[in-house]
């Protein structure tokens, strides 16, 4: 079938991104879902910096690849062996597809699923398949996904079915900002009752990880180097706001830390803001040539512990409705986090958002697919 969506040409474009115009719009062929796969038709596109990284270069995936990972939509088709969904159902796309077999697989959402991770690198469907192209030629996935597009082929592992009661534009949220920034407070960090959790890096990750650690009780600190994102922040619930700077001459701590910016400084204020016997947990997805400075002193003196999660260390079968659960009893307001809904044809621009702070989750709503007045979000 003929589908129309965003193609990455080349990867390491110049900002702004308006200029140089690295997403084309594209018509391509989409082929049929094969076995155990299922053709979805997207409503709704989030933007994440995952794919700003692809964009300008910073996580290496081959080109022409069609973007976008974070989305929700119904299903149009099923290929053979599918026999656990309907057509008509709506699903959450997950990044990182789990084949239930592997060493990774098995370790209840704490590594990758070691297939799953070599076909995302490879830009195929989990198992190595593809079914994009555009003039004959082929055309990669990206994570399995591929959302920026009109419809999508993926792999049965790469979805997770939801009530129609969970609205498309909150579904979405739920499988890439939820699942990793709650995910890290849930699976991760494992706060204890009473525990203070700070955020550092207050984006679309990050204020996902504010809200579920409100959601379940917890006071949370926020801090990150944009006045605006301290403010919405502070919208959102959280007690106390700081810069880097402020953070580091107050000397403020606690004893769960979530790193949600991705990059080395903000790694380093994360490990400094530990208290002593606490748990540092970093989900940012920095350049691959990062590097931080840390006293291993303090590791052994102060018995810290650093925690690497990858997808909040999640099982989205698991966990993906666990959020949605928070949101039907209303204590999830994943819906705050949005800060526009946009066209196809306006990732450019909104890539420059989110590169230069001014964003924390842009949709894109396709077709039909209108927000409803109960699901718009604020401007940050």
């Amino acid at each position: 079938m003929k589908i129309r969506g965003a193609v990455l040409e080349v990867s390491g474009a110049s900002a702004p991104f308006a200029q140089s115009k690295p997403l084309v719009i594209s018509e391509l062929e989409l082929d049929s879902p094969g076995v155990g796969e299922i053709l979805v038709r997207i409503e709704v596109a989030g933007l994440c910096h995952s794919d700003l990284s692809v964009v300008d270069g910073n996580r290496v995936r081959p080109t022409p690849m069609l973007l976008g990972h974070e989305a929700a939509g119904i299903v149009e088709q099923l290929g053979d062996g599918v026999d656990d969904l309907s057509v008509g159902d709506r699903v959450v796309m997950t990044f990182l597809p789990r084949c239930g077999e592997c060493a990774g697989c098995a370790t209840g959402g704490r590594l990758p699923c070691e297939r799953g991770s070599a076909s995302n690198n490879a830009g195929t469907l989990l198992g190595g398949t593809s079914r994009l192209s555009r003039d004959g030629h082929p055309v990669f996935h990206h994570l399995g996904v591929s959302a920026f597009a009109t419809h999508a082929v993926v792999n049965r592992a790469s979805v997770v079915r939801v009530d129609h009661d969970i609205p498309p534009e909150v579904a979405a949220l739920l499988g890439c900002a939820v699942l990793t920034g709650g995910g890290a407070v849930v699976n991760a960090a494992q706060p204890a009752e009473g525990d203070t959790v700070l955020v550092v890096g207050l984006g679309g990750v990050g204020l996902a990880a504010v809200l579920v650690a409100l959601a379940l009780g917890h006071r949370v600190i926020g801090v990150d180097g944009v006045r605006e994102k301290l403010d919405s922040a502070l919208e959102l619930g959280v007690a106390e706001v700081y810069s880097p700077q402020e953070a580091a001459e107050k000397k403020v701590t606690a004893p769960i830390v979530i790193e949600a910016a991705g990059n080395a400084r903000a790694f380093e204020t994360a490990i400094m803001a530990t208290a002593p016997g606490g748990k540092t947990v970093t989900v940012g997805l920095p350049a691959p040539d990062a590097r931080s400075s840390i006293s291993p002193l303090l590791l052994t003196a102060e018995a810290r512990t650093i925690i690497g999660s990858y997808l909040g260390s999640a099982l989205p079968s698991r966990d993906i409705p666990l959020f949605a659960q928070l949101w039907r009893d209303g204590r999830l307001p994943v819906e705050k986090l949005i800060s526009a809904h946009i066209r196809l044809d306006e990732l450019n621009e909104a890539m420059d958002a989110l590169a230069e702070g001014r964003a924390l989750r842009q949709l894109i709503i396709f077709d039909d697919t209108q927000p409803d007045s109960s699901t718009e979000g604020h401007t940050p």
